[in-house]
């Protein structure tokens, strides 16, 4: 092999998944976060966060973070690493996470995730595809081409090289765009291609990941009283206070469910009741988006919840599994 493609497969490799530790995941407002305490005391085990939005500091009622006694009853670890202006990848994720788990093991304990961001999960569960290093001048070409073209002709182009991926992104998606056709141009191989072997995953037999869930009309009350209780707890102020500091967030700590309606809310003057309603259908959106996600991934057992009552026997479930 020729030190080029040897640098070309280096750089396409995925991190090395963590198909071998202990996953708590579930829909939002599916009572995670104290199953997770009592999974960990029982495995002696430190959790480490598989959510996107803990990782930010200030944001703490609207991403209903694990407080401080919470914290202290279990080590948490990627909650409170970022200010909310920071931006935070996935590949970031993994390899903070991945450092977490190698740290806690030394210490010979067990490794439990709780959370419910499914891109996490999947790309811990079976890597990710980190494709090779931004080629910056093509990056700077195709930002000049683009002052004379409109951008659904780059989207066409990328339909000629990988049609895949051109069906599957949106004609005005000019970050993903630019990134395909930039994957094509260094590895001469579609990024679709490159990306197949991340859609293996093993038998759910095979692996402790365990989803917690609950009846859909269950689920929808606990989100609204989530809800209401988010906005009782003062999640408008929280909101106010982190764009006093901070002026605005950065793109992937703006797409936190609650925080980007109150945002729009207090720009466009409107009514509160408005935005608690908005923010209580873009949560029972965003839990069905996580639940389809979940059926997706082979690796999942599913534990149906019917009462606040039933947490001994679901732990148990996970235990004897």
């Amino acid at each position: 092999m020729s030190s080029s493609n040897s640098a070309t497969t280096k750089e396409t490799s995925s991190t090395p998944p963590a198909p071998d530790c202990w996953y708590l995941t579930g829909p939002t407002a599916s009572g995670k976060t104290a199953i997770g305490l009592e999974l960990a005391q029982r495995l002696d085990a430190e959790i480490i966060s598989l959510d996107s939005m803990t990782l930010y500091r200030h944001m703490d009622i609207g991403t209903a973070k694990p407080n401080a006694e919470q914290q202290r009853r279990v080590p948490h670890h990627l909650i409170d690493i970022l200010e909310p202006n920071q931006q935070f990848s996935l590949s970031n994720y993994v390899d903070a996470a991945t450092a977490k788990i190698n740290q806690i093991r030394e210490r010979g304990r067990q490794v439990l995730f709780v959370g419910g961001t499914p891109l996490y999960l999947k790309a811990m569960l079976r890597g990710i595809f980190r494709g090779p290093p931004a080629d910056w001048e093509f990056r700077q070409q195709i930002e000049e081409e683009l002052q004379t073209v409109e951008l659904p002709a780059l989207h066409r182009r990328l339909q000629q090289v990988d049609p895949l991926s051109a069906a599957k992104l949106h004609p005005h998606d000019k970050r993903r765009i630019i990134r395909a056709l930039e994957v094509y141009r260094s590895t001469g191989r579609p990024i679709s291609h490159l990306q197949t072997q991340f859609d293996e995953g093993r038998p759910a037999e095979q692996c402790h990941v365990f989803v917690v869930t609950w009846p859909r009309n269950i689920l929808h009350q606990r989100i609204q009283q989530r809800v209401d209780a988010m906005f009782a707890a003062g999640l408008v102020d929280e909101v106010r206070g982190i764009l006093d500091r901070y002026h605005e967030l950065s793109r992937t700590a703006s797409q936190a469910v609650g925080y980007r309606e109150v945002i729009q809310g207090l720009q466009q003057g409107r009514a509160l009741e408005q935005t608690i309603e908005t923010v209580k259908t873009r949560t029972r959106r965003f839990a069905r988006h996580q639940e389809t996600w979940f059926r997706s991934l082979s690796e999942c057992r599913f534990l149906v919840r019917t009462t606040d009552d039933d947490q001994p026997e679901i732990i148990q479930q996970m235990l004897a599994g």
